[in-house]
């Protein structure tokens, strides 16, 4: 496939979109389990006040991803995968390799928590299937898995054709909750939620903590350029980023700000998730939870959808560039990536049963889906950055051009520098036990190719995430590194 082909949208063999489809794809990806777990996971960690600041700064900072998205769209139209393309051009095939990796492994782990949220959602009704945290729960999350392997199978044109239709649907309750939660709105228990609880802290501490969350439910910003090839122009996909960033970004903070006038905040954190289920049968009655309840499970399934599509997406873009293996690159009716489609849906398995291990099954699988989604974020600003710097691709380019983007690269690297930092050690050093073992794809391809596994500076990459990888699972075996 070439650059020229998939710009000018006439590469045979793929299946061409329009920007409305780009825009669902966004939607859809964003738009999932995430906004049904708001109410609680904010509740627990910040009140009004830090909640504001939180949406403004997490608003302001991912808006500044999307149009780092946006601009690389445009400038580097052959990087057809996006965010690991981007690593790959900027810092070379092992680096490359690693953020397609982590970036397929965190759209796995996001899989599993909306399994964790329908089941938990069920569990209100079914108590066998408890929190999404039961063998029965395992088992059925595991069946619609596999079934959902099947349809996308299917082909690429049924897959989106069913996601437009799924993106329309699922924002109806959303929309329909925060009308209702605005009508059943209670200026005293908002103003006694203003400044947070008796377990929050100070006001960074409640902004910082709630940064995690933020990651967790935007994720899908980059959910065009991820899916770029089957753009019919470019500029479509820059677009269909933006479009999409700012519908969503209204609807998360509507739903946030809105719950703290129905209910203490305090109560607001016990919730079983999804909690806008219970913020609203406490503001209209028992039908408020079976109605978010079906809104939920339409909105599950179709970031669902969207998702496994971008995971193996990923894989299979890697894979044509020749820094994934040959067997990547098999499709078969309608551009399906088969291979690479298995093998997410099978990642997706064993993240699965490792959640019935864990605490919460559901914030596990939230937080370290964010967490292993920072580091390709990171290097994809860095690389606008480094384009900046360097001037490449910007011949010509007027004043005001090069002002805005070095702003925007500059604002959106220290954005995800930040989120590194409040994301924790224990969910950093989970993600390199992905990391190690998945290096084999690397050696496996570097052969294929008849090339040494590693160069020098590789080996020194190596070499610091097994060590840390060591060190994960030792942290995991004395108890101070938790699942």
């Amino acid at each position: 496939m070439t650059a020229e082909g998939t710009a000018q949208g006439t590469t045979s063999g793929t299946t061409k979109v329009t920007v409305l489809t780009l825009t669902a794809m966004v939607v859809g990806s964003m738009v999932g389990a995430g906004v049904f777990s708001l109410p609680r996971r904010f509740a627990q960690e910040t009140g009004v006040a830090g909640a504001l600041v939180a949406w403004v700064v997490a608003g302001a900072g991912m808006f500044t991803l999307a149009l780092v998205f946006q601009r690389l769209a445009v400038r580097k139209p052959g990087l057809d995968a996006g965010v690991y393309a981007y690593a790959k051009a900027g810092f070379g095939e092992f680096t490359g390799f690693y953020a397609a990796a982590g970036y397929w492994a965190s759209a796995c782990v996001g899989n599993v928590t909306y399994w964790v949220l329908i089941m938990s959602t069920l569990g209100a009704w079914v108590p066998a299937l408890g929190a999404g945290d039961t063998v029965l729960a395992l088992v059925l999350s595991s069946v619609g898995l596999w079934l959902f392997f099947a349809l996308v199978r299917q082909g690429i044109r049924e897959a989106t054709a069913i996601n437009r239709i799924v993106t329309i649907a699922k924002l109806v309750p959303i929309l329909v909750f925060v009308l209702l939660a605005v009508l059943a709105f209670d200026p005293a228990v908002f103003a006694e939620n203003l400044h947070g609880a008796s377990y929050t802290g100070s006001l960074f501490d409640q902004v910082r903590d709630t940064m995690l969350v933020t990651v967790f439910v935007f994720l899908g910003v980059e959910g065009a350029s991820v899916y770029s090839r089957h753009a019919r122009r470019r500029e479509d996909v820059g677009r269909a980023t933006i479009l999409g960033f700012t519908s969503v970004l209204a609807v998360f903070a509507s739903v946030t700000i809105v719950s703290y006038g129905i209910l203490p905040m305090a109560e607001i954190a016990e919730l079983r998730q999804p909690s806008m289920a219970g913020v609203l049968e406490a503001a209209v009655g028992p039908w408020g939870s079976v109605f978010v309840g079906v809104g939920l499970i339409v909105s599950v399934l179709g970031a669902y959808l969207a998702w496994t599509l971008m995971a193996a997406e990923v894989l299979f873009v890697a894979a044509k560039d020749r820094d994934m293996p040959r067997f990547l690159t098999r499709t078969r009716r309608e551009d399906v990536p088969v291979n690479a489609l298995l093998l997410s849906t099978a990642l997706s398995q064993v993240v699965l049963v490792v959640t019935y291990f864990s605490d919460d099954a559901f914030d596990f699988a939230l937080d370290l889906t964010a967490s292993m989604t920072l580091i390709p974020f990171l290097l994809a600003a860095l690389y606008a950055l480094r384009l900046r710097l360097t001037r490449e691709t910007y011949d010509g380019a007027p004043a005001r051009t090069l002002t805005g983007d070095l702003v925007v690269a500059v604002l959106a690297s220290a954005y995800t520098a930040f989120l590194l930092f409040a994301a924790g050690l224990d969910l950093a050093l989970l993600a390199f036990v992905f990391y190690a073992p998945v290096t084999v794809l690397f050696v496996m391809t570097r052969r294929e190719q008849g090339r040494r596994a590693f160069g020098p500076a590789e080996l020194a990459l190596l070499g610091v995430v097994v060590a840390l990888a060591v060190l994960a699972v030792v942290g995991l075996a004395a108890g101070w590194v938790s699942l």
